[in-house]
């Protein structure tokens, strides 16, 4: 039995001595999430080998949460729970992109050689104790931090095993601290090991390396109503180990609000990355293999947004120095970095990169049809090296662009609300050696039902 299993056998036991506490039934929520979601991709330039040139999937999913509240007491108990499940609507061996079965999956679904499965389910726990404002969760885990994002972008969420810790004893301070040892990707049902890009097996995730180590704390400083400062700090044991700095800001300009979000990563080898060729990670270096190496970056970036009677114009600007890429985690099932080049495709955050964004979006809720957004993204990357595995430059300078659309509504009122609808396209060109211009579209229907 590993330790997160320990502790929730624990805790479950101590929770059924005390069920019936004020409290834990009394502030418990459950809520059934359902969402319909297709998904293509079209791969345009047939000049780079791929598994496919055409990729497409439909699937139903549902998510059910279950949050309890807190037993009496100077240390309140409480259990939480996320059930998911996946059923196939519509897919082929063709569409479906792993002909050769050797990836971790497809766009939407887990693998069955080189078909996706019929469906896909799996059951996550998370005991939690809380002492004041201090609270301990070990289980099932879905972070969202500046170090360690988890993924919502298919039909499932991705999720992570380990423990948490989180602190607001201190007024307008948060502390955050835990360890991951697990991350089940959002078209499985198994929890994996962890690496990163260039470790992971890429297209065949069976010859990657992993590890069950990440260890990651910082804390929020909310110096003023407006004003957030954040430091943070990760370690992916023998991959890489990373500091952040953030700010965020908001000021009110004449009629409407200027945001700044300004992020900065420092990002080192540790371990086994700094001489081991399988743990190297992908990037811009001439005397390996694929030009990788060890983790070497600095990331900084800006981004700039202007709200004004339901307009939001913004700008913005990231620098990716170093040798290395940028490194976050990932399994090679589809991952998420806490970055505001992070799109729909692409994240523009290869080896000395350098990208400029620029962004706009309405909530029509201004003009009278409240649940209506719409909004467009276009970034441009240039300054890209590459080189293949003989150790020969293939990209000198290469460059990349990638403009997203998306139109939502949510129903406000009546029998059918919070009924939403999403598309989401997006328009993927590049000039980098074996990579191939993609186009996307994303179809999502979803609704909520409480049920506590």
């Amino acid at each position: 039995m590993n330790k997160s299993t320990l502790a929730i056998a624990v805790a479950v036991g101590l929770l059924a001595q005390q069920a019936s506490a004020a409290g834990f039934i009394e502030d418990s929520k459950a809520t059934l999430k359902l969402r319909n979601f297709y998904i293509n991709n079209d791969n345009r330039d047939s000049g780079a080998p791929k598994n496919s040139n055409y990729t497409a999937e439909w699937g139903q999913g549902f998510q059910l949460d279950f949050t309890s509240g807190f037993t009496q007491g100077t240390v309140g108990f409480g259990v939480d729970a996320i059930g998911l499940l996946g059923v196939k609507l519509d897919s082929s061996t063709a569409k479906h992109g792993n002909p050769t079965g050797l990836n971790a999956g497809g766009s939407v679904f887990p693998s069955d050689g080189n078909h996706a499965v019929d469906d896909f389910s799996s059951l996550g726990l998370t005991a939690k104790a809380k002492i004041s404002q201090t609270e301990l969760r070990i289980g099932t885990l879905q972070p969202k931090l500046p170090v360690i994002v988890s993924n919502d972008g298919r039909l499932l969420p991705q999720t992570f095993q380990g423990g948490q810790i989180t602190s607001s004893e201190f007024k307008d301070l948060t502390f955050t601290g835990g360890q991951i040892e697990h991350a089940k990707g959002r078209n499985s049902s198994n929890n994996e090991g962890l690496s990163i890009a260039g470790a992971n097996g890429g297209s065949n995730y069976n010859t990657g390396k992993f590890v069950n180590k990440f260890y990651y704390g910082g804390v929020d400083y909310k110096l003023s109503k407006d004003l957030l400062l954040q430091y943070y700090y990760g370690n992916l044991e023998d991959f890489y180990k990373q500091h952040f700095l953030g700010l965020v800001h908001n000021w009110s300009i004449g009629p409407g609000v200027l945001k700044s979000d300004l992020r900065y990563f420092n990002s080192s080898d540790d371990g086994k990355n700094g001489n081991d060729p399988d743990y190297y990670t992908t990037g811009s270096y001439q005397s390996q293999a694929s030009g990788k190496g060890k983790v070497d970056n600095n990331l900084i970036s800006g981004l700039f947004l202007y709200t004004v009677e339901g307009h939001t114009f913004g700008g913005g600007y990231q620098v990716s120095n170093g040798s290395s890429d940028f490194p976050f985690l990932n399994q090679g099932d589809g991952a998420s970095a806490y970055i505001p080049t992070d799109m729909q495709i692409s994240k523009f955050a290869r080896a000395g990169e350098r990208t400029w964004q620029a962004r706009y979006s309405y909530d029509f809720a201004k003009v009278g049809v409240p649940g209506l957004t719409a909004g467009a993204v276009y970034l441009r990357g240039d300054n890209i090296d590459t080189y293949n595995a003989n150790r020969v430059q293939t990209s000198n300078g290469a460059s990349e662009w990638e403009r997203d659309i998306t139109v939502a509504y949510v129903i406000q009122e009546g029998t059918l609300k919070n009924l939403g609808f999403m598309w989401k396209n997006a328009m993927w060109r590049n000039d980098i050696a074996s990579q191939r211009d993609q186009d996307e579209n994303r179809l999502i229907v979803s609704y909520s039902i409480p049920l506590l």
